[in-house]
């Protein structure tokens, strides 16, 4: 039952890396547009959502808070870093960016630019060049995993 719960999670999260990855060239250009319309870390928030698919799946309250502790400790961080990094890579616009869309809970309203990037949506070739394939593959493992651990009980747990 609580694979079933777990699952959409952790598919939602893929969709979101998935469409953030499409959508941004690191370090060119400021993004703006598509996921990034919405909030600061569609990445980091698709992660957060896998995460909590799997432990969920997973059936171990335990994991759960585990791994709720871990994400706000190195997610917190890394984006408070990646904050002040990209505030000295783009300046101002950064900041007007930062000061209009949520790092992490997503506004309701798309955020509009007039200097960002990404405008011409998602594509498939900047998904795989930032790698995002290797998430896709990762989720599959883990519930090819807990598929196995269910069905059959296996690996003592």
């Amino acid at each position: 039952m609580l694979l079933l719960l777990g699952t959409p999670l952790s598919v939602l999260g893929l969709l979101v890396r998935s469409w953030a990855a499409g959508s941004i060239d690191k370090d060119q250009e400021l993004t703006t547009s598509g996921p990034y319309a919405y909030l600061r870390n569609p990445l980091y928030l698709g992660t957060f959502l896998i995460g909590i698919g799997v432990t969920v799946a997973g059936g171990a309250s335990e994991w759960i808070l585990f791994f709720l502790a871990y994400f706000v400790a190195v997610y917190g961080t890394t984006m408070s870093i990646e904050h002040s990094r990209l505030t000295k890579v783009f300046g101002q616009a950064y900041r007007e960016y930062a000061s209009s869309v949520p790092s992490f809970i997503p506004r309701v309203l798309p955020y509009r630019s007039f200097g960002g990037s990404g405008r011409d949506g998602f594509r498939f070739k900047r998904y795989c060049r930032n790698k995002e394939w290797e998430a896709l593959l990762g989720v599959l493992a883990m519930f090819s995993f807990l598929t196995l651990k269910a069905t059959f009980g296996w690996f003592g747990f």
